[in-house]
């Protein structure tokens, strides 16, 4: 895109100015309940536990044959 660089920088200022509302918590506890939450999820997690091979979507339906 050709934009000047006052439009950059505008750009720049608004995104900087909707980041400072963000509340901000400290990471020793953010980590903390992130961990617990993954591991509360662990036993649904189709990348841990697998997916049943009748609700597979990527399952091949059947097979060719060549004659």
């Amino acid at each position: 895109q050709d934009m000047t660089e006052k439009e950059l920088l505008k750009m720049e200022l608004d995104q900087l100015k909707k980041e400072v509302k963000n509340e901000r918590q400290m990471v020793s506890k953010t980590g903390k309940e992130i961990k617990e939450y993954i591991e509360s999820m662990a036993g649904e997690d189709p990348l841990l536990k697998g997916i049943p091979e009748d609700k597979n979507p990527f399952k091949e339906k059947g097979g060719c044959t060549i004659s």
